[in-house]
């Protein structure tokens, strides 16, 4: 079963990851192999949820662009180089491939070979050597085993084509020899007792009772093929290693981890069909044909929290997303084919997946519920946010009974945890939860921030404004704003860049606005401040 990525938005808020969390617990208790993932660093408030309620932290997910692993390549395909060449022949006629990648005993990769390279070994190459095992030879020849004293016979090949007399006299044998030979009981005598490596009886010849018991004690290898001297003569060197003829200088492989995108760009330069695929370990997993480049598995993604493309995963457009649980407006987002899209108007995603759990009849455990509250009481800041919904609070309650916690006081030490910049830069405090928007073609940069004390911003307000500044000028950001939402005033104070102020006093009909002033009562980006936007964007 593939496996299908849940996932928030690139600027993980407390949100993001717990409704990834509890949603991928959900879908998996109902049969689907899902694995919750984050698209970025995660905040001290989440780190504090995560950790109260002792759960792993998801995994980053880099992008989810096609790799080669997601095609459907030739995959296992390959041959130990201890196999004869006739197996690697077979093997690549059965498959329809003209190349064979080699592996070792433990799979890694150690080489290639093509039919070019077995038809060159068999015309010009050195026909007489040998090097192989006895097995292959057996296999080879479809031989029958007489004795066998050696696991690898290796030697020169010697067929006994002269008189017998005239080759006792004038042939001198080797320890080394494989001789070929028939039914001349006189060479089978004379190449026993001068221990050769071998002898290979032709057209299932007898071979003497005598003759056997020295080729044993001379430790002469003997098998007997049904073939005659000219078969014989012809197969034997497919019997060789599969390893002396691979190379390895000059082969191109992939690893299964390479954008597909990568390999076709590559591939449409080379001159080569078929390219060996390994791992990080160096084994080979198989052979991609450039013929398999359409049959590709797109990976399948849920999202949550998010349907906007800017603010989600690298490579969206490659991928299959199945389904999506979001509170948020309807952004730019498509799909090919028709998708569940759950969306409310409530201020957590996590209110919208509690429902998803009764309507699929799955039991809460704490410690999921626990992560639910927490996602519900970061985005409506304790229910004093103006996305509040009845049901928001209502789902918090239930929850909390399920979980055995008092949500008031957990809330508040859950959001003063995330509202500390102590150790901060003001590069990672402007980016903590900044998200992007289009409107109208005009880039739109808000940042959002939970605060206890202004003073840690107001005493370097001088810095920030220059950051801002930078930030917008240097990334074509008609706006750049931070709002440090005060958790105990329940108001914002606003940052900008100094280009965007005409703009934000039409935003917020402000006629002396500052760097730091204060917006009693405004808490929300997705209620109060990008909708406002998009109506003075629009109007222009």
């Amino acid at each position: 079963m593939e496996k299908i990525y849940i996932f928030g938005h690139k600027k993980p808020d407390t949100d993001s990851v717990t409704a990834s969390i509890s949603l991928s617990y959900l879908k998996n208790q109902i049969g689907m192999n899902t694995e919750p993932r984050v698209l970025g660093n995660i905040n001290n408030e989440t780190k504090f949820v995560l950790n109260y309620w002792k759960v792993k932290e998801p995994a980053y997910l880099n992008d989810v662009h096609l790799q080669i692993k997601d095609i459907q390549y030739l995959k296992n395909y390959r041959m130990q180089g201890k196999c004869s060449i006739m197996e690697g022949l077979d093997y690549m006629n059965e498959n329809v491939v003209s190349t064979l990648p080699i592996v070792n005993e433990h799979n890694k990769f150690t080489g290639l070979v093509s039919m070019k390279d077995i038809a060159k070994s068999q015309i010009i190459g050195d026909i007489n050597k040998l090097n192989t095992s006895y097995a292959n030879l057996i296999k080879s020849l479809d031989a029958e085993q007489i004795i066998q004293c050696d696991e690898e016979i290796k030697g020169n090949i010697l067929i006994a084509s002269y008189r017998s007399t005239t080759f006792i006299e004038h042939v001198k044998l080797e320890p080394n020899t494989i001789l070929i030979v028939g039914d001349r009981h006189s060479v089978i005598e004379y190449a026993v007792n001068q221990k050769v490596k071998m002898i290979i009886l032709t057209n299932n010849c007898e071979i003497k009772e005598s003759h056997l018991k020295q080729a044993q004690l001379n430790n002469v290898n003997i098998i007997r093929s049904p073939y005659d001297t000219f078969k014989v003569s012809r197969k034997i060197g497919l019997s060789n290693y599969l390893d002396n003829i691979a190379f390895l200088d000059s082969v191109i492989s992939f690893h299964e981890e390479t954008n597909l995108k990568d390999f076709i760009d590559f591939a449409n330069k080379s001159k080569y069909s078929n390219y060996p695929i390994l791992n990080k370990k160096n084994e080979c997993l198989g052979i991609l044909r450039l013929s398999d480049i359409n049959n590709k598995k797109r990976k399948q993604l849920i999202l949550v929290d998010h349907n906007e493309p800017i603010q989600s995963v690298e490579g969206l457009e490659e991928a299959e997303i199945i389904s999506i649980v979001d509170h948020h407006k309807i952004g730019t987002i498509g799909t090919s084919t028709p998708i569940n899209f759950r969306t409310m108007t409530v201020g957590s995603s996590n209110t919208i997946i509690k429902m998803l759990y009764k309507e699929s009849n799955i039991e809460i455990p704490p410690m999921i519920a626990g992560l639910m509250l927490s996602g519900i009481i970061s985005d409506t800041l304790l229910f004093q946010s103006p996305t509040t919904t009845k049901e928001d609070i209502q789902a918090v309650k239930e929850l909390a009974d399920i979980a055995q916690i008092d949500y008031e006081k957990y809330g508040m030490e859950m959001l003063k945890a995330g509202a500390s910049l102590k150790g901060k830069t003001k590069e990672e405090v402007l980016y903590m939860d900044f998200k992007n928007f289009t409107i109208n073609n005009d880039k739109i940069g808000i940042a959002q921030i939970f605060i206890t004390n202004i003073d840690e911003i107001m005493n370097e307000v001088e810095d920030y404004t220059k950051l801002i500044n930078s930030v917008a000028e240097h990334n074509d950001y008609k706006i750049v704003a931070l709002f440090a939402t005060d958790i105990i005033t329940n108001g914002s104070y606003l940052f900008y860049n100094d280009k965007a102020v005409d703009i934000l006093d039409n935003v917020f009909n402000i006629t002396d606005l500052h760097q730091g002033y204060y917006l009693a009562g405004i808490v929300s980006r997705k209620k109060q401040i990008i909708p406002n936007i998009i109506n003075v964007l629009e109007k222009k």
